[in-house]
Order: structure tokens, then sequence, then C-alpha cells
């Protein structure tokens, strides 16, 4: 039976995953901090999760929650690199605290989840490494500057380890999703009342259902696409970041004057 162990795995794309891949009959693992959703999660699926209350960022932690899962399943197929957080509003106001949090969870966890997670996926032929990024590394998100960073620095790991890993015979993959709907777009956005999702959808951005990513994720794991995108707005940006890239440096100015102005009102 094959086995993926996913990051974020109590809710959003992480749970979208796990659904997605127990209906094909694979052996699931769940990792998050939320130990009630990781619960609410593994009830969803067919043959249940091995389930694990583990932080990206605690090292020790990843090594015992794969320790455990692999020698459950004697193998490791995919590794979903998911676990994220939301951090939005203007960079000069963002408390460091948060630019810290971001940054640790959203970068240095996927690049723990690597680091770590080669060992077993090198143990297990024609394995995968799959890293959820964003429609926001394709082209910086004026007033999601942090997240924007993260993300571009996981789109670029992404790059760089398909080269170094496919002499062990790992593949990497990325997923590239633009707004999801998800829980996390309920966060507040930095230095404002609103949240993600009214900023978004104010925008005149679409959200796409989160079973989209789930589908993706299937698609990237199985195919030979580097990175897929997901939603009108990854693909639109992908577009416009290749043809048209002053038309979409002024959108960004644009947005982001327009944001300022609603949050000065």
């Amino acid at each position: 039976m094959q086995a993926i162990f996913i990051t974020g795995g109590a809710s959003g794309i992480g749970q979208a995953i796990a659904k997605r891949f127990a209906a094909e009959g694979w052996r699931i693992g769940l990792a998050d901090v939320d130990a009630a959703g990781l619960s609410a999660t593994a009830a969803m699926l067919p043959a249940g999760a091995d389930t694990y209350v583990m932080d990206v960022r605690d090292r020790d932690a990843w090594i015992a929650s794969l320790d455990d899962f692999t020698g459950k399943t004697g193998r490791l197929d995919v590794l979903a690199n998911n676990a994220g957080i939301p951090l939005g509003g203007p960079l000069a106001e963002a408390p460091f605290d948060e630019i810290d949090r971001t940054v640790a969870i959203n970068l240095t966890g996927v690049l723990n989840g690597a680091r770590i997670g080669h060992a077993y996926l090198k143990r297990t032929p024609g394995s995968c490494l799959l890293n959820t990024a964003s429609a926001s590394a394709i082209y910086g998100s004026a007033g999601l500057a942090t997240y924007s960073a993260t993300k571009f620095g996981v789109r670029a790991l992404t790059e760089a380890l398909d080269g170094e890993w496919a002499a062990d015979g790992i593949r990497v993959r990325g997923l590239v999703p633009a707004f999801i709907d998800t829980p996390l777009l309920a966060h507040p956005t930095s230095g404002s009342n609103r949240s993600i999702r009214e900023t978004v959808t104010g925008a005149g951005l679409e959200l796409s259902p989160v079973e989209d990513v789930a589908e993706a994720a299937w698609a990237a794991v199985h195919g030979d696409a580097l990175f897929v995108y997901v939603g009108k707005t990854a693909h639109r940006l992908r577009f416009a970041a290749r043809w048209m890239p002053g038309r979409l440096r002024k959108m960004m100015r644009r947005g982001q004057s327009g944001r300022r102005a609603v949050s000065d009102s």
C-alpha cells in the first residue's frame, strides 16, 4: 500500500489532499499542531489515518513522526510539505514576531521537511516530494510581502531539488494555488479589522474550491510537470509575469493604493 505523509493535515488543503489520496487506497499520515483537527480529518477517511501532533519548526518531531509512520508502512511514497500560515498587510506595519513566525513555518518548516524527509523518500523507489507554494510565488504580491517571500523560497527550493534529487530517484513537484477557500482566509489582515477573505474578494479575485488543489496534487504526483497551477488567478499571473510584466507591476501598485485608501477611510 502506498503511503503519503501530509503536514498541515488538520484542515484546508492538507485535509483535501488526504481525502483524495485516501479515496485511492493510500495509507495516510497527518501532521499538524491542531490535535482536534487531525482527529476530525482522520474520521473523514475510509481507513482513518496515522496522526502526529507536530510543529514543522521542530526537527526532532519531524524525525520521530517519520520514523513512526514509515515503521508502520515500510515506505514513504509522497511527502506533502504543505503546512503554512498567512500574513497580510503592509510590511512596514507587520509585527516582527509575526514576520519571524511566518518565515519559520512557511519556509524553514518546508526546508526541514525536505532535509529530513530525503532519507525516507530515497528508500522508496519513485517517491515524490510535493511542496505547496502559492500564486504569490509567481509575482511578489503587494500587501503580502512576507508571505510572498516565503512562497518564492518554496518555489526556488522545488526547482533546486528537482535537479539535486534526480540522481536519487526522487521526483520533486510544486503546487501553485491561487486563493483557495480554506479557513486560513478568515485570518485578519495585519493592521486591519478586515479578514484576508474580505480583502481578496474586495479586490475582485475569485476563490477556488479546495478540492481543485487536491486534484492538482494527485496530478502533480503522477505527472511530469514541475509545477501545477490551480485557479484562474494563478494562470493569469503566470501569463502576465511572462508576457506583460510592466502591466502586472502597475496592477500591483494600483491594487495596493486602493487597499490603503480603504484602510485609511
